[in-house]
């Protein structure tokens, strides 16, 4: 049994159901009945479901399958019901479908396919987790510590089932440049704008030297800036944020003291978490994918990968051009495609 269109059904009623970040119980609840129905030992942390495979050995190296059941809110351009759950022309339509849905139900197909097999050469654990649209600290990092040792991650995300062997991580900073408060038609003071427009100019054309190999370079945007209060008082204070998609050619610190260096305005980091993830180019999933004809690629997209300290490599069904998209879909073929293509990679990994 593949439990291919079970899992077509599962994603289907997973549609129908709003599970928007932190709101995702009913989701997790139709998740864990899904998964008790086959006799899976489920265990359930806030709106996290996961398990281990039925003869998991804590002597073998441990494969995680996960992926996540919260989505992002409708958006205003929707034309079709986003809960509707509609099949058209070999589309399944709905929130979520894509992004996150159908590689989550076709990891969970594969999870059953290998259950009950006595032989495996590694464990395996499969977690369906929650707050992955906001990076949230309920998601997947508030079960890392109970998922024990794990040897490598399969991220279940819409790549059209190419393997993304690394993935930029995010660092969001705010920036204050400060000056002096004056009266504008008597020339006084500092106008904090202007300090201010010469940081955002070097954020705009600063290149960082090194450039990684599978992401590319750094990339920073301003993407907000705020100042004065009335048009005739020289501002004291001019914000902005700045958005850099971070690879792993630098740490976050090493990013923070580049910048430090080159501006004058104070910087302050609103996390650090959210880190480039990657995984070795020698890697035997890596070897394999290129055994298997799969193509890699750095991944420019944010996953719980950022959130994933051991090695990991980013796989699913889907398109992710149509994630977070009005009248999101996946194609019925795509998943039935995904669960063949996580069966062949997952059995060339866990058989002798």
């Amino acid at each position: 049994m593949n439990y291919t269109q079970e899992a077509i059904s599962l994603l289907k009623k997973l549609i129908t159901i709003p599970s928007l970040s932190r709101e995702e119980e009913a989701t997790a609840d139709a998740i864990a009945t899904f998964l008790e129905q086959y006799g899976v030992a489920v265990v359930r942390s806030g709106n996290n479901v996961w398990a281990r495979n039925k003869f998991y050995d804590p002597r073998k190296p441990t494969i995680l399958l996960n992926s996540h059941h919260d989505t992002v809110k409708p958006n205003a351009g929707y034309t079709r019901d986003p809960f509707a759950a509609e099949v058209v022309d070999g589309k399944l339509f709905g929130l979520g479908s894509n992004d996150a849905g159908g590689p989550l139900v076709s990891l969970i197909a594969t999870f059953l396919t290998f259950y009950e097999n006595e032989n495996l050469t590694h464990n395996l654990i499969l977690a369906a987790t929650a707050e992955e649209e906001i990076s949230g600290k309920g998601g997947i990092e508030s079960i890392l510590h109970d998922l024990g040792q794990v040897e490598l991650a399969i991220v279940g995300e819409p790549t059209l089932m190419q393997m993304a062997v690394s993935e930029k991580g995010l660092l969001v900073l705010d920036c204050t440049a400060k000056g002096k408060a004056g009266h504008a038609a008597r020339n006084e003071g500092e106008n904090a704008i202007y300090k201010a427009i010469k940081d955002i100019s070097w954020f705009e054309n600063f290149q960082f030297p090194k450039v990684s190999e599978t992401l590319g370079p750094i990339h920073m945007n301003v993407t907000q800036v705020q100042a004065g209060s009335q048009h005739n008082v020289v501002p004291d204070t001019c914000s902005f944020v700045v958005d850099i998609r971070v690879t792993d050619a630098y740490s976050h610190e090493d990013i923070l003291e580049i910048i430090e260096a080159h501006t004058s305005c104070d910087v302050k980091a609103r996390s650090t978490r959210l880190k480039p993830s990657g995984i070795d180019k020698n890697h035997p999933v890596v070897t394999l994918a290129k055994e298997m004809g799969i193509e890699t690629y750095g991944s420019p997209t944010l996953s719980d990968q950022a959130l994933i300290p051991f090695p990991s490599i980013k796989m699913g069904p889907g398109d992710s051009a149509r994630s977070h998209t009005a009248d999101e879909f996946i194609y019925i073929k795509e998943i039935e495609e995904g669960v063949r293509g996580y069966r062949k990679l997952l059995g060339r990994l866990v058989r002798k």
